[in-house]
């Protein structure tokens, strides 16, 4: 059997209330349930945003530090991610 650890919390009322209504739905039969779905949810996150920042962030600052010519400057970064907000039809994937 899992070894286990009981706790005892109080929510928000508005989360709480999504609790419950997950419930009710029949998606969870339990709070217990839902906490430990969300959980898992919130650790599998925190997982893929440290695999980001290994794999893409890191790269990308060795890149910096091999060439600094490569690096762009906040304003023009800046000035990028406002072009392409206001230009929403733009494809997802276009670089910076």
């Amino acid at each position: 059997m899992t070894a286990r650890q009981h706790f005892s919390i109080t929510l928000p009322l508005d989360l709480a209330e999504a609790v419950a209504a997950k419930i009710k739905a029949g998606a969870y039969r339990s709070a217990r349930e839902v906490v430990h779905e969300g959980l898992l949810v919130l650790l599998d996150r925190d997982a893929s945003i440290d695999q980001w920042l290994r794999d893409d962030v890191m790269a990308g600052h060795d890149e910096y530090v091999a060439d600094p010519s490569t690096g762009v400057a906040a304003d023009d970064l800046l000035g990028r991610i406002k072009t392409r907000r206001a230009c929403p039809d733009r494809v997802a994937n276009d670089r910076l």
